[in-house]
């Protein structure tokens, strides 16, 4: 787990060494452990570590096997290296490290573009082969490993964190018109390869890209699981379906505790999180340590949800620790939030997560986590309304997207509104391709294919990595994400949403933490804009800079600073914390 970050040059010219210096060193917190920077022919590479497997200096990157002839930089983790690694010295392959990265350039040699098929893990990763000058990009099937590009003519930069690009220079920071349209519309998501500026792109997920020293690049989509009944699936009971999503959770949680430091687990007492303490303790781990957070009250909504989490840290005897952010704590934490998110993202969530990683970086340096479960097993409110809905489109559209084309167009300046409807045509395109059987095998296949790689997935690396924290999400293994692609919709979204995975928990884990109303990571003070987070955002949105941005309506903005609780988006988001969050990014990243 790290940072990674280079230049390649397609021009002729060697790569700048400051260029990837000033970048390596924005991405410190990523990789306290140690950095590198290796330059050969026409691509330079740096990085950030941080020492997970194979503790030893063999593991160092950017990593070069001299014999092979290839240079990588990789960020994440390849649960199924060992087997891999024993698979390929069967064949003939001898090994300097014991670790991950390796294995890697060891599988690109015998297996070429097929080898990222065989990992089970979360990755981004960039090799050269030396001899042909050819350059490879990858990224784990859910994006869970950030790859940020900056391209200009001759020139390709990448890094894990889009404001060391910033850093080194040379970047369009005008804000992209389409991806705007995405985060005002698309609850702050901008799908891929956009981002929220238009010199920087993003290397989608499950894709593997092939650069030839001429500048030639190649695409391929390496991974796209159906939505849909398998014949032989037909006659599956109920229960045999708990057994499968057991047997598979089992083996994720297990392939997620590869590691040469100890693994702990963020627990906020929901079921997903719940769930994984239960496995693992069944599986007979000892010593476990597990972190919750809390936030003090706001408009009579409670803050935290740790009579819950105490439930399961004692059922199961983790060594538990508890941290509650009084209201002072969490404003002075909101600044390095922003500077600690390479997109702006708006879920009231980010700052927990930033000061729960703080924390439980003082004690461990892998943690497991729940997220993907909703977008996996069918948690969200929105997915039952869609069980026998005849527009799927305009249903889903309803109850995701923050507003219409035609209520946007009332708040964004007309410079920034004059084009189509972005957001609801990139929603009508994704749900309605071939491979998934009905309206909510749509709108779980749009979720966990999109939204769930660039709001929950991406708020956990951006602020776990800000504190040299890795988070590993067992919901997302992919053999998991299959099996329960198949699932009939039925057994997902019954009983509240779910009912397949909480029939697994209740074999797992005592019934008081499932049958209780779905919790979220409460953070109410910035969800009731008030107070000093009223006058933060006001004074963002009201700064020189904005205004000369221009990017929203003033009479919109007056009607938030006047009655901020009036304005809530349909997914219960402040309307001014959404329209604020993005100028404070902004310009807490010098744009």
């Amino acid at each position: 787990m790290c940072g990674i970050c280079g230049e390649i040059k397609l021009d002729g010219t060697a790569p700048s060494p400051i260029a990837i210096a000033k970048m390596t060193d924005v991405m410190a917190p990523r990789g306290p452990d140690g950095a590198g920077l290796v330059m050969h022919g026409n691509a330079g590479f740096g990085h950030r570590r941080l020492k997970i497997i194979d503790l030893s200096e063999r593991a160092q990157q950017p990593m070069v096997d001299s014999g092979l002839g290839l240079t990588i930089a990789f960020n994440g983790c390849i649960y199924n290296y060992p087997e891999l690694r024993a698979e390929l010295e069967d064949k003939g392959y001898s090994f300097f490290s014991t670790g991950d990265t390796e294995v890697i350039l060891k599988a690109w040699r015998e297996w070429g573009e097929r080898c990222v098929e065989r990992f089970h893990g979360m990755f981004a990763f960039v090799l050269q082969e030396r001899d042909t000058g050819r350059i490879v990009m990858a990224r784990d099937r859910f994006g869970i490993k950030p790859l940020y590009l900056s391209e200009t003519p001759g020139r390709i930069r990448f890094s894990s964190f889009l404001p060391a690009l910033l850093a080194a220079g040379d970047v369009d920071t005008s804000i992209d018109r389409v991806a705007f349209h995405h985060y005002m519309s698309f609850h702050a998501v901008v799908p891929p390869p956009r981002t929220i500026i238009e010199g920087v792109r993003k290397l989608p997920p499950a894709t593997i890209r092939v650069i030839e020293p001429n500048g030639e690049t190649r695409d391929r989509i390496y991974w796209n699981p159906p939505f849909g009944r398998d014949a032989r699936d037909v006659n599956v009971s109920r229960e045999e379906w708990a057994d499968r999503v057991l047997d598979a959770l089992r083996l994720a949680v297990k392939r997620r505790m590869v590691a040469d430091v100890p693994v702990g687990v963020l627990l906020s007492g929901g079921v997903d999180s719940s769930l994984i303490v239960g496995l693992l303790a069944e599986a007979g781990q000892h010593g476990l340590m597990s972190f919750s957070v809390g936030f003090e009250e706001a408009n009579g909504e409670k803050g935290d949800e740790f009579v819950y989490s105490d439930l399961i840290a004692e059922r199961y005897g983790t060594k538990h620790h508890k941290i509650f952010v009084p209201s002072d704590q969490l404003m002075d934490a909101l600044p390095g939030t922003f500077g600690a998110m390479s997109e702006p993202m708006v879920s009231y969530d980010n700052v927990g997560f930033y000061l729960l990683s703080k924390e439980v970086s003082k004690h461990i340096k892998v943690v497991q986590s729940g997220q993907g479960a909703d977008e996996i097993f069918g948690g969200y409110h929105w997915y039952p309304p869609l069980m026998n809905s005849n527009d799927v489109v305009g249903d889903y559209a309803r109850v995701f997207l923050d507003r219409d084309h035609a209520t946007l167009k009332t708040q964004l300046a007309p410079e920034w509104i004059n084009g189509g409807d972005h957001s609801r045509d990139f929603v009508a395109e994704r749900l309605m391709r071939a491979g998934a059987d009905t309206p909510v095998d749509r709108a779980l296949r749009l979720d966990s294919t999109v939204m769930l790689v660039d709001d929950p997935v991406k708020r956990v690396d951006n602020m776990t990595m800000a504190w040299g924290l890795e988070a590993r999400v067992p919901f997302l293994d992919h053999e998991l994400v299959e099996l329960a692609a198949r699932i009939p919709p039925e057994e997902k979204i019954r009983d509240g949403g779910k009912g397949i995975l909480k029939d697994v928990a209740r074999r797992i884990v005592p019934s008081e933490v499932i049958d209780r109303k779905k919790g979220y990571f409460p953070v109410p003070q910035l969800k009731y804009v008030d107070g000093p987070y009223l006058d933060l955002v006001r004074d963002a949105l009201s700064s020189q800079a904005a205004r000369e941005r221009g990017l929203f309506r003033r009479e919109w903005l007056d009607q938030l600073f006047e009655k901020p609780s009036d304005h809530i988006t349909p997914l219960q988001g402040s309307e001014l914390w959404q329209a604020g969050l993005l100028e404070l990014w902004l310009q807490t990243h010098g744009i």
